[in-house]
């Protein structure tokens, strides 16, 4: 009777790559939730990641590759959860407290990202700093689009719905960043941001039904 233990399948060449760049991000992630961006150094996360410092290279030109990389990331599965929820006909109430449930829960899954956006979002190096404000347009453009196919939006002009989406936006931004700075020990200043968040999307969707553009 045999029983050896089989041993696991060998990686091809291209999943040994992917993983070896995933280790480098994450030992990134890591790193960046006590250090700033600037501060980190290619060496340091290549040693956390458990790899030789020319591997770097194999996967990034540089470090400011690898934090527009992590951007990249941070934003990319959020805009696909929050186009999800806007997809699902609903009231534009239901259609708040959905998004905001699905930030909240993307946030805790993804928290090292946010730490890091959060935090260099108005500091740190100024090519992270641009890709972020960008990232943070082409949402407000995603959700201007998408805030046009609501009956009576749907006749406002391109501009005002601009406006609104960058209110909203900005509304969830800070959310963000509230949620990484509550007390991880207690739900209650959660919560809080939560409530507060929740009022004032509702407070935009108020002045959205009454709002006439000169």
């Amino acid at each position: 009777m045999n029983t050896e233990t089989p041993s696991p399948p060998r990686l091809t060449r291209r999943e040994q790559k992917e993983r070896t760049r995933n280790a480098l991000l994450d030992a990134a992630l890591r790193l960046l939730e006590q250090k700033s961006f600037g501060s980190l150094g290619l060496r340091e996360v290549a040693r956390e990641a458990g790899v030789v410092p020319t591997a770097f290279y194999r996967h990034f030109d540089s470090m400011e590759e690898l934090g527009l990389v992590l951007i990249d990331d941070s934003f990319r599965t959020l805009r696909q959860m929050i186009r999800a929820a806007r997809a699902e006909p609903q009231r534009p109430e239901h259609v708040i407290r959905r998004s905001v449930e699905i930030l909240v829960r993307h946030i805790h899954e993804h928290r090292l990202h946010f730490r890091f956006i959060a935090r260099e979002r108005s500091s740190g190096v100024p090519a992270l700093r641009q890709a972020i404000r960008t990232e943070i347009r082409l949402f407000s453009s995603e959700l201007a689009i998408d805030l046009a196919r609501f009956p009576y939006l749907d006749r406002w002009p391109a501009e005002d719905l601009g406006v609104v989406a960058t209110l909203i936006v900005n509304t969830m931004v800070s959310t963000a960043e509230g949620i990484i700075d509550a007390p991880t020990d207690s739900r209650e200043g959660e919560d809080e941001v939560i409530r507060q968040t929740e009022k004032q999307l509702l407070l935009i969707a108020l002045g959205i039904s009454v709002w006439r553009s000169p």
